[in-house]
């Protein structure tokens, strides 16, 4: 039988990792809960907003529309995200060449190329490069590199 004591530190233990899986400052386990649940949802609202964006990609008839970009910027470095309606045959290696043109670090990635084009990645900035990159740059040479593959697809 598990003792009072050994039951509180299990649940002290898992507040303490909900506490720093959400950022949270809080010192007592009712604002510990409560910035949970403000987390979840922010993260449901990202995902709403995800979704939508999604949407309104795949509903969109023009077939000569370029992939749509996200950058978010984290703590880690960047949040990158690619998304096309339709296949799209060496943008992958376009981006990836971006990524080295600007010395940033692939830290995790997932990409899909079937039906649909989607690209996720989380980028880092190479701190021995001592580059300062922000968002918007990261997303101008990923939305340069998808134009220069754009027109050379179109040139074949």
């Amino acid at each position: 039988m598990v003792s009072k004591e050994q039951k509180r530190a299990a649940l002290h233990e898992k507040l303490q990792l909900l506490r720093s899986l959400t950022n949270s400052h809080a010192l007592n386990k009712t604002s510990i809960i409560i910035d949970a649940s403000k987390y979840i949802q922010e993260l449901k609202q990202k995902v709403e907003e995800l979704n939508q964006d999604l949407a309104n990609a795949q509903t969109s008839t023009d077939q000569n529309t370029l992939p749509m970009v996200t950058v978010e910027t984290t703590e880690k470095g960047f949040v990158i995200n690619v998304f096309s309606a339709k296949s799209c045959p060496g943008l992958f290696v376009s981006i990836l060449e971006s990524f080295e043109e600007m010395s940033l670090n692939v830290l995790e990635a997932r990409a899909t190329c079937t039906d649909t084009f989607r690209f996720h990645a989380v980028g880092g900035k190479n701190e021995e490069e001592g580059k300062n990159i922000d968002a918007r740059a990261v997303k101008q040479a990923i939305g340069q590199a998808i134009k220069n593959w754009s027109q050379n697809a179109d040139q074949k």
